[in-house]
C-alpha cells in the first residue's frame, strides 16, 4: 500500500503561489492570523514548517481553496 507523505517544500511553494494569485500580501496574512511577525508565514512558504491544522483551515478559507488543494503529497512505496 502506498502512503502519502506531505512534501513541505512543494506545499510551501504552493501556498506562496496561491497567496500571490489572490493578491494577498504576507503582511495581510500576518494580521489575519494575529502573528507578531511574518516569520511563520515565510517559513511556511519555504517549507521549513507546515501550518498547523487550524491555520491550514483558515488559510484555505482565505485563499478560497480546499485544504487538500494546499497540500502537495509524495507517495511512499
Amino acid at each position: 500500500m502506498n502512503a502519502p507523505l506531505v512534501n513541505a517544500v512543494e506545499t510551501g511553494k504552493n501556498i506562496k503561489r496561491l497567496r500571490e494569485e489572490k493578491g494577498i500580501t504576507v503582511k495581510e496574512l500576518q494580521k489575519i492570523f494575529g502573528f507578531d511577525t511574518p516569520q511563520a508565514i515565510y517559513r511556511w512558504q519555504r517549507g521549513e514548517i507546515l501550518p498547523c491544522l487550524d491555520n491550514l483551515l483558515v488559510l484555505a478559507k482565505i485563499l478560497d481553496v480546499q485544504v487538500e488543494d494546499l497540500i502537495i503529497q509524495n507517495q511512499i512505496k
